[in-house]
């Protein structure tokens, strides 16, 4: 993918200056006469895109150092400067003028040049994972609400007053009256739910019947208290 770019700016520089040869390699002098140097210095990264629910593309920043070579200084600083307004122009690429570090044209073996850095974003499209379509409609199992009513009795039959009657799986509590009696308005039918009494610290658990579930009012027993 690096290459593409290569490929693309040389054509972009033979676009701005008519037969004016670019050269990939370092602007170490080697190539005599006039020329415009393309030296892919360095490979940096980028922060990852955002937003939309794909996922993000791979991308980073290719900076090239752009520099001009003429046996005539003036030659040179035209065919940079008509290079780099060029460069301004364009949306997709950005142009750095920090200085290059002298250390740099060292390495290169050369005498330091005018030059600047043309940043160019370079992106790879990822994978999206596979999605299985929904091809039917979703099944919704939907189940009727009816109302419970009990009574909480004692040994011998004693209804007991104030004990209290839970329905764990709802989260739903209740209170017997004088009478011994409880009641839920709405619990599911299925599954037959259970229920918790608990009286003088005992407890007993018990699930709805069929004659509960058909309006027979529910019986919880304790045969034994303190």
């Amino acid at each position: 993918m690096i290459d593409e770019v290569d490929r693309l700016l040389v054509e972009w520089v033979g676009s701005v200056l008519k037969g004016t040869p670019v050269s990939l390699a370092a602007p170490n002098g080697e190539v005599k006469g006039t020329g415009i140097y393309l030296y892919l210095m360095q490979l940096a990264e980028m922060p990852p895109a955002r937003g939309g629910r794909k996922r993000p593309p791979l991308q980073m920043s290719l900076r090239y150092l752009v520099s001009a070579s003429a046996e005539d200084p003036e030659e040179a600083h035209r065919l940079l400067g008509e290079l780099v307004f060029a460069a301004m122009e364009r949306e997709d690429t950005e142009v750095d003028f920090d200085p290059v570090l002298p250390a740099v044209w060292t390495a290169f073996g050369t005498a330091p040049r005018p030059s600047f850095i043309l940043r160019v974003p370079l992106r790879r499209e990822r994978r999206q994972p596979e999605v299985a379509l929904v091809r039917s409609g979703v099944a919704v199992q939907s189940t009727a609400a009816i109302s419970i009513h009990g009574i909480v009795l004692g040994p011998g039959g004693v209804p007991l007053m104030n004990a209290r009657v839970e329905c764990p799986a709802l989260n739903l509590v209740s209170q017997t009256d004088h009478h011994g009696r409880f009641r839920f308005s709405a619990v599911p039918a299925t599954p037959p739910p259970e229920f918790r009494a608990t009286a003088k610290g005992k407890v007993l658990l018990v699930r709805a019947d069929s004659r509960s579930l058909g309006g027979d009012p529910l019986v919880i027993q304790f045969d034994k208290l303190e």
